[in-house]
């Protein structure tokens, strides 16, 4: 089973390689083997790379909008014309059932193209009266961005930093995780393909080190991350040296809270999507989950039963619905929090290879490890709380602030509980659905900015303000 790119790094409208760079291997993990073996970017390749979209970026940003938008629509349509070897190739990336990678992964990358596609002809300034005079303003590219991807929707962040990026005139040089690095580069493939120039979306492979030289290079005008609050520090306080534009999308440690006069099953089933999916590795999951008390057992008895009902095994079948953790090493780390819970065991807890089986503790306290770390596996915390206020109180008392949902059939409740939460991105009744046409993003620490929506047009842009007179200076000289 093989899935070796062309070369490691894509540069300039075509790949490269350069093997004087350190190995990286790609390992499918739910055998462990080695489906592709790359290297990471030397400096002179980071170097190349910048200056390609250096000098592509300004050529770009003067085509007229929809002449960049008919490129990224273009794009979108061949992700959808080939979205099953797409689905294949995130499966082995990343080790996800392809049942999910078929609909959530690629899928959601072609949406933010078209997404932004459509916009980005819209964007339009203001004019400003000031009596015979008047200032308009205009919204321009912000130059060279650096995107920096996670692990766990390796394509999907590629597609969602770039589409806004490059439909504001923006260039993009992306490093992915060596984690999953497949994906980007087939991205900037397609990209090409549909008839982006060389230059403006490049990708090139690497560790930390290389992550530091894009951030750091006075090139550079804007740095977009998804990935852990560590990491974000780091990059930010990089970023900052420079005065860049940030957007940082980061961790969390989500609340999902379960009303007594709730739709029991719906919040099962979504408590079930914030903690499982993708085997718990998605930053907005809901994983402390507040079960008022007088539901609490009713709601543990049927998690339980439906959790021990979802089938495991090799995610390239279609019937499997939860694959294995990302690599050896997180599941190290999961199986950690688990021996160390202190609450009560529901179910699972057992771990096979890199699979981990769905578990759920109850009986969680605030106190606990497991209710104030981001475990980022298929670990739920169930909590009991009394009250409204207790449970906002609650809810709050973290330093994170990515994401969080209320399930009550009393909406006014659910307005009145979600506008008191501290959070960025919230759901009343649902959980996890991100669509592009939504803005996506945190408070606290889980970062700053936001993706999607038309939020992240402000973010990849700039405005120029013109004052224009329209009669003599009057000046005191």
């Amino acid at each position: 089973m093989k899935a070796q790119p062309q070369g490691s790094h894509f540069i300039d409208g075509a790949y490269v390689e350069d093997e004087g760079g350190a190995p990286i291997e790609v390992i499918f993990p739910a055998t462990g083997e080695v489906i592709a073996r790359l290297h990471e970017a030397t400096p002179a390749l980071v170097d190349r790379a910048l200056a390609s979209a250096a000098r592509a970026q300004k050529t770009w940003a003067a085509l007229r909008p929809v002449d960049r938008a008919r490129i990224l629509r273009r794009a979108a349509d061949i992700i959808r014309d080939r979205g099953d070897d797409l689905a294949l190739l995130e499966t082995l990336d990343t080790g996800k059932p392809i049942q999910e990678t078929t609909v959530a992964d690629w899928p959601s990358g072609a949406d933010a193209l078209e997404y932004f596609a459509g916009l980005a002809p819209s964007v339009t300034g203001e004019t400003v009266p000031l009596g015979q005079d008047f200032v308009y303003t205009l919204r321009e590219p912000i130059g060279v961005c650096v995107g920096i991807g996670a692990w766990n929707y390796p394509s999907q962040i590629a597609c969602w930093k770039a589409a806004p990026a490059l439909a504001m005139g923006n260039a993009m040089v992306f490093k992915p995780s060596e984690t999953t690095p497949l994906g980007a580069l087939k991205l900037a493939e397609i990209l090409v393909e549909a008839g982006l120039p060389p230059g403006l979306f490049n990708v090139v492979q690497g560790f930390g080190s290389v992550g530091a030289a894009l951030v750091t290079d006075p090139r550079v005008a804007k740095v977009s991350l998804t990935g852990s609050v560590p990491t974000g520090r780091r990059v930010y306080a990089a970023a900052a040296e420079g005065l860049r534009h940030v957007t940082m999308e980061l961790g969390g440690k989500s609340p999902l809270i379960v009303f007594e006069d709730a739709d029991l099953d719906s919040a099962v089933g979504a408590a079930m999507l914030g903690n499982f999916y993708s085997a718990g590795q998605v930053c907005s999951n809901g994983t402390r989950v507040f079960v008022q008390a007088g539901i609490k057992e009713e709601f543990l008895s049927r998690l339980k039963a439906r959790a021990e009902k979802i089938v495991m095994g090799d995610p390239l079948d279609p019937a499997t619905q939860m694959g294995p953790l990302v690599s050896a090493a997180q599941a190290d780390k999961v199986m950690a929090y688990v021996s160390a819970a202190t609450g009560r065991l529901v179910t699972g807890g057992m771990r096979d290879g890199n699979f981990v089986q769905p578990t759920v503790f109850a009986d969680v306290t605030d106190d606990m490890q497991l209710a104030s770390e981001e475990v980022f596996g298929p670990v739920m915390a169930v909590l009991d709380f009394q009250t409204e206020e207790e449970v906002v109180a609650r809810a709050n008392a973290t330093q994170f602030g990515l994401a969080a949902g209320v399930f009550t059939r009393d909406l006014a409740r659910g307005h009145r509980v979600i506008a008191a939460l501290e959070a960025g991105t919230c759901w009343i009744n649902a959980y996890n659905l991100t669509p592009v046409e939504s803005p996506f993003g945190g408070v606290k620490m889980s970062g700053v900015g936001r993706e999607n929506g038309r939020a992240a047009i402000e973010h990849y842009s700039q405005v120029k303000s013109v004052y224009v007179g329209m009669g003599p200076v009057d000046a005191p000289y």
